[in-house]
């Protein structure tokens, strides 16, 4: 019996150490990459990104980061965090829409840097 395909979201994070746009370019290809490699998604299998940035992050798109052929066809978005004081700075989060037949359960957040503060419970070693 084959198991049914469902839209499931990976969430990651990231922080970065400068508002550059080669930092925040780099560590989100970074993020991006581990995330499917966490959960074994292929290309093809990604529906759609959404990329936020703490305010203090200005220097570059993350989206930019995946813009190519590979993610060409691919939907990507930017936006920005909400300022919430205390919040964590300096931080790139993805949430990656993928086809898969994992379940809720199965999926592997990734959760890199200073941002494994961000949820201690779903932090992989």
């Amino acid at each position: 019996m084959r198991m049914s395909t469902a839209v499931r979201g990976i969430r990651g994070a990231i922080t970065v150490k400068e508002n550059s746009a080669e930092e925040i370019l780099q560590e989100t290809r970074h993020l991006a990459t581990r995330m499917m490699e966490l959960n074994q998604v292929e290309m093809e299998d990604v529906a759609s990104i959404i990329f936020s940035v703490t305010e203090d992050l200005d220097a570059a798109f993350p989206a930019q980061a995946l813009r190519g052929p590979e993610f060409k066809f691919v939907p990507l978005l930017d936006c920005c965090e909400i300022p919430v004081p205390g919040s964590l700075k300096k931080c790139i989060r993805i949430l990656m829409h993928v086809n898969t037949h994992k379940t809720q359960k199965e999926i592997v957040h990734a959760y890199l840097g200073g941002a494994g503060a961000l949820r201690k419970d779903l932090v992989q070693p």
